[in-house]
């Protein structure tokens, strides 16, 4: 199987750098990210379909870019719309090109018939955060880990052929998901054969309701596990220290710069949801406690990966030791274990 092929090749080269274990985060992530200065806090509106049309394959990004969902391939081909957005390009050593890990997107169906997406009209489905998100968790695992790691990421269908290539994919607020049963059928046997999936920025009790009756599709017989901070998930490169998972939330940097103090999440307002406002990291396990399908519920690490270069307080407060670590942790852990 390609997938464990892949994971394999990975372990090879996997081994955490000792600085990672030595440093401090604010040590390790110093550079960039610093001194820019509040901006770019728009991007609201991302994500309509082009042509008014729920079938036509253009959508846009929250800069207005607009992406064709049928021949897109990576994140370093679209424009970047955070600001002060600089992610480095980096090579590979040859003859290890395809050898290295690959940040996967996946770009999936959108349902507009669920309730609570009328609420949102303005939500950007699977682009939301493309491709800024993307190359700067890139960036960092190739920065943090001695992972090898491919400085364009991956955009990519569940239909596509080459998806058993790729044995991490990654969904950002599918909240809105549809899975068709060619899907079912194709992520069943993807996450059986070892690959694994991360789920982001779905916001309270309808949006996860309506998250979680998809993918149980996929794995009707397996059921959440509330994964809390002695999982080794939390300490695999960085030791994170928070006593409860609440404390490594990350709110949108929108909800953050207006500065609304509800008492939830530091005081930040970020909740924008109905119903349990906690933040949860859960998974579905195999038999043998291996994490198939793990999903950070009310909190937004893509916009910490994405947001890192706009404001220097948002960085210190939620990219460097909140949104990085976090993400870090959880890729690194799918890929060795």
């Amino acid at each position: 199987m390609v997938i464990l092929n892949t994971r394999h090749k990975l372990l090879a080269v996997g081994g955490v750098m000792a600085l990672a274990a030595g440093l401090s985060v604010a040590q390790m992530f110093g550079g960039r990210g610093f001194g820019r200065g509040r901006g770019g806090f728009g991007g609201f509106g991302g994500g309509y379909r082009g042509m008014g049309s729920p079938d036509e394959p253009l959508i846009s990004t929250e800069g207005g870019d607009t992406v064709n969902e049928e021949t897109v391939r990576t994140a370093r081909e679209i424009a970047t719309h955070s600001a002060g957005a600089d992610t480095p390009v980096w090579s590979n050593s040859p003859g290890f090109e395809k050898d290295v890990f690959t940040f996967t997107r996946i770009i999936y169906n959108w349902t507009s018939s669920n309730p609570q997406m009328s609420r949102f009209p303005g939500m950007t489905r699977w682009i939301n955060d493309f491709p800024d998100c993307d190359l700067d968790i890139s960036y960092r695992l190739h920065q943090m880990t001695s992972l090898r790691v491919d400085p364009d990421g991956r955009v990519i269908k569940l239909t596509s052929p080459e998806l058993l290539s790729y044995p991490f994919i990654y969904m950002e607020k599918p909240a809105g998901l549809e899975l068709k049963d060619e899907d079912v059928a194709i992520l069943r046997k993807y996450l059986l054969n070892g690959g694994a999936l991360m789920a982001d920025d779905i916001w309270g009790d309808t949006q996860w309701e309506s998250f979680a009756a998809q993918i149980k599709r996929v794995l009707p017989e397996r059921n959440w596990t509330e994964l809390k901070m002695d999982h080794p998930v939390f300490h695999s490169v960085f030791d994170l220290k928070a006593k409860e998972v609440e404390e490594l939330q990350v709110p949108p940097i929108q909800r953050w710069a207006r500065g609304v103090n509800t008492g939830l999440y530091g005081g930040y307002g970020s909740f924008r949801g109905d119903g349990d406002p906690d933040m949860h990291v859960r998974a579905w396990l195999d038999d043998k406690g291996r994490i198939m399908v793990i999903c950070t519920h009310n909190t937004d690490d893509g916009d910490g990966w994405e947001r890192e270069g706009e404001d220097v307080e948002y960085f210190k407060t939620f990219s460097e030791p909140r949104a990085y670590p976090l993400g870090i942790n959880i890729i690194y852990y799918l890929m060795t274990h």
